[in-house]
């Protein structure tokens, strides 16, 4: 037994592995690709292995700069063994999923001890922001990957002044940087405030500025960034560092993503779900970071990183994931001072009530919105929200209302992890599957009606590249023509109407397939 009355020791890995498998792995074939991002990612990722093309990425048919060519390649592998499928596109997340997990765990048991680090593993798996983009096909799980495994040998090396953690800061940099660009380099920053703090500004130069270190990073990262500029020329600079990267912290906020500068302290409570309550209790640890040399960077760590988002004109939620696997380690190893039972369960029990009722609050949007595509969208919650949600959902309210109120036998911390846990399976096996069917179904079906009847087909006045994965086709942006069909959503019918004359193939869900016949005649 882990002390009195705490669970089982050999639960642990049990646990551990169970959160594993369902944050990651749960449903990561049957829930379809979602769009903007997912269908990108996934539709560039075919072109590659259509094209044949393994140095610039194409998004039905142009050139797609927005991102390095790592997880292109990863995905790619993965499509080439298993075929064009949903999970193939997502398993390399996931699979950058688990080593995070397992990184995290690394770092903390020689530090705390065993049961810490199952605690952290945990709490980073069970954290709804990260299950979320840890089994989403994107860039981002590869890169918090890479981030977690650089900062970590960043103390690392602070403890024993070696070259072999200094050195593994550069190889993850360089791997990160081939993932998702500058950003990688987010290890420069805190280590410098770090080193500097501590008044080891020397240690801190000799990794910083080592030839060897330097060498390993421009050997991995420099020749695809100069094949790609020898292949694309000023295109390429231009879209991905000054557009994509630089433009995002310092230009205009790309594609609406904008925010006030407070809009990650929301950001961050919704991405530690259901752990927010831990963040605002233990905040009074700030007291003891100066006499803690792993306090310090932890909060160096995320301080930093939640500063730095909030003076970016370009803001998504997920961006402050990059600052949070610290939190998991101090989470852990503080996770005694978490005693109060409102704060561990009242966003587990929020989370569960919103789960419970989002078919009504589904059902009232639909009745009362004026947006025909969301009206159309919403009115499926009927066969949607079927017998297996709700029982799902019961299951785990009732389960988190079990281990609110138990006699204290097991301490809350754990209990805790236990509602998590519950919460982590509600979304996967419920939620997730509910919102997917919802918004990406009928994309998906229209896509794979597309593919059986063949043609032309092109996306008018919208954006959701899955369906050209799922037709397995490139889809044009741009104005029908007679003959053509057209992609595009209920919203847009009435010009479509305007236009010409046009044939329903498909219609659900506001999702709409048409066959283009020409102008009205007279």
């Amino acid at each position: 037994m882990n002390g009195k009355g705490g669970l089982p020791t050999r639960w642990w890995p049990w646990l551990f592995a169970a959160g594993i498998f369902v944050a990651f792995f749960l449903h990561l074939q049957g829930i379809p690709l979602f769009d903007l991002d997912e269908g990108a990612f996934s539709e560039a990722t075919r072109e590659m292995l259509v094209n044949h093309d393994f140095l610039t990425t194409y998004l039905n048919g142009v050139p797609r700069y927005a991102k390095p060519i790592l997880i292109y390649w990863f995905q790619a592998a993965s499509v080439s063994i298993f075929g064009v499928h949903t999970f193939a596109f997502r398993l390399p997340s996931a699979l950058a999923a688990v080593a995070w997990m397992l990184a995290i765990f690394a770092f903390v048991r020689p530090r705390f001890g065993r049961e810490a680090a199952y605690a952290a593993g945990l709490l980073a798996t069970c954290s709804m922001g990260v299950a979320i983009i840890g089994r989403a096909a994107i860039a981002d799980s590869l890169l918090n990957l890479f981030l977690a495994l650089s900062a970590f040998d960043v103390y690392r090396y602070y403890e024993t002044g070696r070259a072999a953690p200094r050195n593994r800061v550069f190889l993850w940099m360089a791997l990160g940087f081939l993932t998702k660009g500058p950003i990688a380099m987010l290890a420069v920053p805190v280590s410098l405030l770090f080193f500097g703090l501590r008044g080891e500004w020397r240690a801190w130069a000799r990794a910083a500025f080592s030839p060897v270190g330097w060498a390993i990073f421009l050997a991995i990262a420099a020749p695809w960034y100069i094949a790609e500029y020898l292949h694309q020329g000023q295109a390429f600079i231009d879209s991905f560092f000054l557009k994509n990267n630089f433009g995002r912290y310092g230009g205009h906020a790309m594609q609406g993503h904008g925010g006030d500068i407070f809009y990650y302290v929301f950001a961050v409570l919704l991405m530690l779900l259901p752990f927010s309550g831990w963040l605002l209790r233990l905040l009074g640890r700030l007291r003891a970071v100066r006499g803690e040399p792993l306090d310090q960077f932890i909060w160096l760590w995320f301080g930093f990183t939640f500063v730095f988002f909030s003076f970016s004109h370009t803001k998504l939620p997920h961006y402050i994931l990059y600052g949070c696997t610290p939190l998991f380690v101090l989470f852990a190893r503080c996770r005694e001072h978490i005693r109060s039972r409102w704060v561990a369960f009242l966003p587990v029990l929020l989370f569960g009530a919103l789960v419970l009722a989002l078919p009504e609050i589904s059902r009232l949007v639909a009745a009362r919105t004026s947006d025909a595509y969301v009206a159309a969208m919403l009115a499926r919650g009927p066969a949607v929200f079927g017998l297996g949600y709700y029982v799902v959902a019961l299951i785990g309210f009732a389960g988190a209302l079990w281990l609110t109120f138990w006699p204290p036998r097991w301490p809350v911390w754990q209990r805790s992890l236990l509602a998590a846990l519950l919460a982590l399976f509600v979304l996967m096996q419920a939620l997730l599957p509910a919102v997917g069917q919802l918004k990406q179904e009928p994309v998906m079906e229209a896509g794979l009606l597309a593919k059986k009847l063949g043609g032309t087909v092109v996306m008018w006045r919208i954006n959701m590249p899955s369906f050209s994965v799922y037709r397995q086709a490139i889809t044009p942006s741009g104005r029908p023509k007679p003959g053509e069909m057209v992609f595009t959503n209920v919203n847009h019918l009435p010009e479509l109407a305007h236009m010409g004359r046009y044939q329903l193939v498909y219609s659900s869900g506001g999702i709409v397939l048409a066959r283009f016949l020409g102008p009205q005649t007279k």
